[in-house]
């Protein structure tokens, strides 16, 4: 089944979360009318191939014509047709940025289908979905536009009071115009009187006015305070869940939007205070307010536009290896890494081009000895994108170089290891608006930095930790002292893991089976506490690998060998051997189930059970497979050709139901691809994987371990009768 086809089938409160991932960047017309073709490209790949992203960009049009010329309803056709120009004027000359954005539909959708298998919801992607959230930027919207309705009313209210001013200013010179004969007569006293009676009227109005003006200016500080900070807070926080595979990461346009609305009522208010300013210079007179009041006013303003902006400049993109880019924050010494700031304040007027300057480590704790710098151009000119609504961005495009010692030795004698230091790069900015200088300064969250990719899983795990149980920005002691995670925290954390690179999470069982597997007896405690050291650093009791180690082994082992077995949910994937037991021993002979290797790294078996003369349940093991034999053998091609050979019995295939009584080429018939060799006059030829079964009344249930690699059904008879040579016979199922 599809991955469209299943979202479709989510109840509707999941529904409602898919239905925030398309808007006019990614129609969910396009998703529906081409959703096969779709989740068949590479959109990850192409996020970082612009040739790649322009190859698809220009099928992905072609596919909208097919579509479009097959649709029968005229107004169906018609919208697809809007939505064609609106692609092309959008990515035509950056396809890139619109596989970016597929990429991550497609990446949130499996991340959502992942949590409808669970059967609630883990503590961060619960916090983080809240209703309370949502009625709070209801709120918050709500507040802003009555700011921004209460600041047009005072412009209205400025101009009367303008108005009303030339008016008296004109009677008043008028009246002094005149000869002294006549200011005694009747008429002039009247006329005084009118004159008194503005000045009256003014007064008020200039009261008035900076008394709404103070209301106003204590609103914005108070959203600012109360709500406007906490949001960009939020924000931030959610884009360190987002980075160690959390919930899609949106709301930086809704964030930009107050920011910029906000922004505009201070500026608008700049203004008015500054014509008051011009207003006293042509009247004034005793007791008048605005000379009183508009200097603290002032300050008041230019305080709240200082820091709203300087707390606008933010990290949009954390630096990332375009080579791996779900694992963010993780940089490897000469490879090129991007990441992307921006200002959420839409300026009315820069003096001067607004520079960037970007620093590494800028402040190291003591006692670092690893230091780096940025090979290429560390200063760069933020401009205004297309879709950014007018606000200002830059992104950068670094190497990173370590610095060479005088002694030959990088001198790393700490008590931490390379993935436990962590870094950080700063980036700032200063420049002048309205007369206001502002220095910018944000920096990106702890980067780990590391010179060879057997240091990936290794770094992954510290900035997974990191994430999941700080908010900080800048702690790069963590790990010195690193505090420990709740079970319930860690087992969404590594389900989410799942989600991002095989596309499909764990459920509760497999996520049981691991808590077992980690914490012992301690596993059904949801709150019990894992230290840093068992997760990534203590080798598993009897084994030579870390927990993280194992896991990280298989998810790469799933990533690029299993992904279709995977997503079909035919892997149990983490079960003991004795709960493997419990399920198969009552099950159909030849009834298996796929499991991963508890003592290979990366290794995936099968067990299948059979029953001997009397009715008891044996089961067998096949020795894991790892990448290596998977890379010369589909996994699903081997489940169809695995053959055992007995002494005195036909070579057979003993998988005959996947567990619980699927049977085998109906679960697996449509992900077998290989096929038969097209060079004539050669017969064709099919690797076979085969186990040799010897009976031994003494062994325990046995292990059947395959040849490596795989042999054709020739080789074999070759071998076996030709050679002396006994292929691999049966041995404990529980010694792997």
């Amino acid at each position: 089944m599809s991955q469209w086809k299943q979202i479709q089938q989510l109840e509707i409160r999941l529904l409602e979360h898919v239905d925030y991932l398309y808007d006019d960047n990614f129609p969910m017309d396009i998703r529906q009318g081409l959703a096969s073709w779709i989740e068949s490209q590479d959109w990850d790949t192409a996020a970082n191939d612009e040739s790649m992203a322009t190859v698809l960009f220009t099928n992905l049009l072609s596919q909208l014509e097919r579509v479009r010329s097959q649709e029968q309803n005229f107004l169906q056709r018609h919208n697809m047709k809007i939505i064609q120009q609106q692609l092309q004027v959008k990515y035509a000359n950056n396809p890139a940025v619109m596989a970016r954005v597929i990429s991550t539909c497609l990446r949130e959708e499996c991340r959502i289908l992942s949590s409808a298998c669970m059967q609630e919801q883990g503590p961060l992607e619960k916090s983080l979905q809240s209703s309370v959230a949502f009625e709070r930027q209801k709120n918050m919207d709500n507040r802003v536009s009555i700011i921004r309705g209460s600041v047009q009313l005072m412009d209205q209210a400025v101009k009367y009071i303008e108005d009303m001013q030339d008016d008296f200013d004109f009677r008043y010179k008028t009246l002094q115009s005149r000869e002294s004969s006549d200011r005694n007569s009747e008429i002039m006293k009247q006329e005084v009187t009118r004159l008194q009676e503005m000045l009256n009227r003014l007064d008020f109005k200039r009261k008035e006015i900076l008394s709404k003006m103070d209301v106003v200016i204590k609103e914005i500080d108070d959203l600012m305070t109360s709500q406007l900070n906490p949001e960009l807070q939020d924000w931030k926080r959610r884009q360190q869940v987002a980075a160690i595979g959390g919930p899609l990461l949106t709301g930086l346009d809704q964030l930009q939007s107050w920011f910029s609305l906000t922004a505009q009522s201070l500026f608008q208010i700049k203004r008015q205070l500054d014509k008051l300013g011009e207003l006293v210079a042509k009247v004034t007179y005793e007791s008048d307010p605005i000379p009183l009041q508009k200097p603290q006013m002032e300050e008041r303003v230019k305080y709240l536009i200082y820091h709203l902006i300087k707390s606008s400049f933010v990290v949009e993109k954390q630096p990332c290896m375009p080579t791996h880019p779900q694992k963010p924050l993780i940089i490897k010494t000469g490879v090129q890494f991007t990441t992307k700031v921006r200002l959420l304040v839409k300026l009315p007027e820069v003096d001067y081009q607004l520079k960037v300057k970007t620093t590494f480590d800028k402040d190291l704790p003591p006692g670092r000895v690893r230091q780096f710098f940025i090979l290429t151009n560390n200063t760069k000119v933020m401009d205004i994108e297309d879709y950014s609504n007018g606000c200002l961005s830059v992104e950068f495009r670094h190497l990173l170089k370590e610095k060479k010692y005088i002694n030959g030795t990088k001198g790393n004698e700490g008590l931490l290891s390379v993935t436990e230091e962590l870094h950080s790069l700063s980036f700032e900015a200063c420049f002048t608006v309205q007369g206001l200088t502002i220095d910018l300064e944000t920096c990106s969250l702890p980067l780990v930095v590391i010179s060879n990719v057997s240091q990936l899983p290794g770094g992954w795990a510290s900035v997974m930790w990191y994430n999941l149980l700080t908010d900080e920005p800048r702690n790069l002691a963590f790990f010195g002292n690193p505090p420990r995670a709740s079970w319930s925290q860690l087992s969404e954390v590594l389900s989410w893991q799942f989600s991002t690179f095989a596309g499909r999470g764990l459920n509760k069982e497999q996520l049981t089976m691991l808590g077992e597997k980690l914490l012992g007896q301690h596993a059904s405690c949801s709150d019990y506490q894992v230290s840093w050291s068992k997760f990534s650093k203590e080798n598993i009791p009897g084994k030579p690998f870390s927990f993280w180690m194992w896991l990280d082994s298989i998810l790469e082992l799933i990533k690029k060998h299993l992904l279709p077995v995977w997503t079909e949910n035919y892997i149990m994937g983490f079960v003991s051997k004795e709960m493997e037991r419990t399920l198969l021993k009552d099950r159909e002979p030849g009834t298996f189930l796929l499991r991963f290797s508890e003592s290979h790294l990366g290794g995936i078996t099968f067990t299948w059970v059979e029953h001997n003369d009397n009715g008891d349940a044996k089961l067998n093991s096949v020795e894991p497979y790892t990448k290596n034999r998977l890379s010369a053998l589909p996994f699903a091609d081997i489940i169809r050709d695995y053959k055992v050979i007995s002494d005195g019995f036909v070579p057979e295939n003993p998988l005959k139901f996947l567990y619980p009584d699927i049977p085998k080429d109906e679960a697996f018939g449509r992900l077998y691809n290989s096929q038969p060799s097209k060079v004539h006059p050669y017969i064709p030829s099919t690797l076979i994987p085969i186990s040799q079964l010897k009976p031994n009344s003494n062994a325990t249930p046995p292990s059947c371990q395959s040849p490596e690699p795989p042999m054709t059904p020739g080789e074999f008879d070759m071998l076996n009768e030709h050679l002396c040579f006994d292929i691999d016979t049966m041995s404990s199922p529980y010694s792997e």
